[in-house]
């Protein structure tokens, strides 16, 4: 029986990253058990990447009309386990991530730790607050606490498991379940997700509009294999489209290594990227708050900066 219980992230038949990181998270409590929500077959594409990864249960959660419906899926497959298990669950800290934590929170009358960046065990979990200017210890009561992990905090430490698969019956969703009437895939580039991304280039108000993210970002992004990331002033700004914003109102980003290049360091922006490994930053002004937070710091122009790192890193 599986004392932790993890809810797969997969697309196009692929374990996503985020997965073995929270089985390793999960790991603290002992044998983890996978949940996965898919389609019939979707567990045979990914059981042996579960097994490589660490999950000594897996459970298959599988329905025809799981596509056709937001969330309620996940929520009822992962609270009916929890229930019967009582054990804890461990989600990734995403958008829907967060909305399932807290409907399973509610069905399993436990407590739910939002965006964790360490679980310690008994409940307990390491988390960021006030826009990431305070590091918290905080407790989940109940049987089956539910946390939200957030992608990147964890090193994953894949630990080859047993795979046994179980089935799980799905529910048919009831009345008030969103139902999804049309699908239109996000248009995918040549570059890392950037929630998943292991090294990040972003740029800010100081990268001076889009020809800066296209001729000094996106080239220096490329060049490490890396995503490209933008401040909420060069989104307002219109220099990059939203859904690529880091921070507090975007999205949140744990990589090995953060590059912040023109980005003057808002509490906002901070709560989004701080928690990365290796902070390097590019400003002008040397009394720049991204500073505070940089393991390396380089005041200069990141038009000459930039680019020469680029050029750098190709002759090599």
């Amino acid at each position: 029986m599986a004392n932790a219980l993890v809810l797969v992230e997969h697309g196009e038949g692929e374990l996503r990253g985020v997965t073995t990181e929270l089985i390793t998270a999960a790991r603290v409590y002992g044998s983890v058990g996978a949940v996965v929500v898919g389609t019939p077959g979707t567990t045979e594409k990914l059981q042996s990447a579960l097994a490589e990864a660490g999950a000594e249960e897996i459970y298959a959660a599988e329905a025809d009309f799981v596509d056709d419906y937001l969330i309620t899926p996940s929520v009822d497959a992962v609270s009916g386990l929890a229930a019967h298990l009582q054990v804890p669950v461990f989600v990734a800290a995403t958008a829907a991530g967060m909305e399932i934590a807290g409907r399973v929170g509610a069905r399993v009358a436990s407590g739910v730790i939002y965006d964790a960046v360490a679980v310690e065990g008994d409940g307990k979990a390491t988390k960021s607050i006030f826009g990431g200017e305070y590091t918290v210890d905080t407790t989940a009561a109940g049987a089956s606490p539910v946390f939200a992990v957030r992608p990147g905090s964890v090193e994953p430490q894949p630990q080859a498991a047993a795979g046994n698969v179980q089935q799980v019956e799905l529910p048919q969703p009831g009345p008030t379940a969103v139902k999804i009437n049309s699908f239109a895939p996000a248009e995918k580039g040549d570059r890392p997700e950037l929630t998943e991304a292991k090294i990040v280039v972003s740029g800010g108000r100081g990268v001076g509009g889009s020809e800066g993210f296209a001729d000094v970002v996106e080239p220096l992004a490329d060049e490490l294999g890396g995503a490209v990331g933008a401040s909420r002033a060069a989104v307002d700004a219109d220099f990059y489209p939203g859904k690529f914003q880091v921070g507090q109102t975007g999205v949140t980003v744990s990589p090995n290594l953060y590059i912040a290049l023109g980005i003057s360091g808002a509490i906002q922006h901070k709560a989004g990227m701080q928690t990365s490994k290796t902070i390097v930053a590019v400003n002008k002004d040397e009394e720049a708050s991204i500073f505070e937070i940089a393991d390396f710091g380089i005041v200069g122009d990141l038009f000459q900066v930039a680019p020469q790192a680029t050029e750098e890193l190709k002759n090599r």
